[in-house]
């Protein structure tokens, strides 16, 4: 029997690939194109059980039917890890809430036309996007946990691009709960979904490294290549942190485990800021000291474990069982390969 992971060549699916085949899974993978089916399945050293099908654009309809079809009878897992994810927009209806809510009920009724009897597990990948109040995430008063859900309305989410972005996952999710409540007597599936927070760590292949990385490892590049007088706000980023192998590995216990059966699991090891991370480089990199801005070390401006929400993830890491890798760790890793790449470290 086969996972399939949609969108496989994205930052967190590549780490959900590579753990999967390190467990001897079989793999049926989507790429947005040949060149890109042809890359993944070289860098991970043309696997004979890592398969990867096309989908042009997965906001078309059906856009998931030829390649569920054609694996049906081998398809018991599915990760729906692909997702649009950018702020470009003039009409948020039509460019955000519309791709997300679409593009997740239409893999859901590819899974109920092709492969109702053979699909036992589905894992959303949502976001804690789907659960913050996009104007408490400073209240030190308020606490979330795994059954909060962002309060923004249709209405209330087209104030502006991010605002939309975030009330796009939780439109998303909302459906996919709800597809699930509706078609219970025709798909067998259980579903599982994962709320991670910013997603930083290394990427799957070194050869990724690039000018210009996925949306939270940005951050930690862009601060790499900054310079002493650049300016620099020590709280201008902040919120909450998880390394993406531990996104890989919650996706993996997700299907694995009868206890993730319907819930939401917060991926949410700590909370950080801009300087946080600006400690990190400047204590753990001599090569970048002098060279990028120092801020205002350890005064916990929107330090870790410090000001803002309470997010109470306790139920998802009791659930998932393993400890998270700490903050330190993936912003060092993060940094570690960049360097590596550049030929300084």
């Amino acid at each position: 029997m086969s996972v399939f992971v949609s969108g496989a060549t994205g930052f967190i699916a590549q780490h959900i690939v590579g753990q999967l085949l390190e467990q001897n899974y079989k793999v049926i993978g989507t790429a947005r194109s040949t060149v890109k089916a042809d890359k993944l399945k070289s860098q991970f050293g043309n696997n004979p059980n890592l398969t990867i099908e096309i989908v042009e654009d997965i906001s078309k309809p059906k856009a998931f039917d030829a390649a569920i079809k054609k694996h049906a009878k081998d398809i018991k897992y599915v990760l729906h890890t692909a997702s649009p994810f950018h702020f470009d927009t003039e009409d948020i209806v039509k460019d955000l809430f519309n791709p997300a809510i679409e593009g997740t009920k239409d893999i859901l009724e590819s899974i109920k036309r092709h492969a109702a009897d053979t699909v036992e597990r589905v894992v959303i990948t949502s976001s804690y996007a789907a659960i913050m109040d996009f104007d408490r995430e400073a209240d030190d008063t308020y606490k979330v946990t795994e059954s909060t859900w962002n309060p923004d309305t249709w209405k209330t989410g087209q104030a502006n691009a991010v605002r939309g972005y975030c009330a796009s996952k939780k439109f998303a999710e909302e459906a996919a709960w709800a597809f699930l409540k509706e078609n219970r007597d025709v798909v067998k599936f259980k579903l599982s979904v994962v709320n991670p927070v910013y997603v930083f760590g290394p990427q799957q292949f070194d050869s990724d490294v690039s000018a210009k990385l996925n949306t939270s490892c940005e951050i930690v590049n862009s601060l790499i290549h900054s310079s002493p007088e650049s300016s620099f706000d020590p709280a201008g980023m902040y919120g909450g942190y998880i390394d993406v192998r531990d996104v890989a590995k919650a996706h993996l216990l997700a299907f694995q485990k009868e206890e993730t059966i319907g819930q939401r699991l917060i991926l949410h090891g700590g909370k950080f800021s801009s300087q946080d991370i600006a400690d990190v480089l400047n204590e753990d990199f001599p090569q970048l000291k002098g060279k990028i801005p120092v801020g205002k070390p350890h005064t916990g401006v929107l330090g870790v474990g410090e000001k803002g929400v309470t997010v109470d993830n306790s139920k998802t890491k009791q659930i998932l069982g393993f400890k998270f890798i700490s903050f330190r760790q993936t912003i060092h890793d993060t940094a570690a390969q960049i360097l590596k790449h550049e030929g300084k470290l």
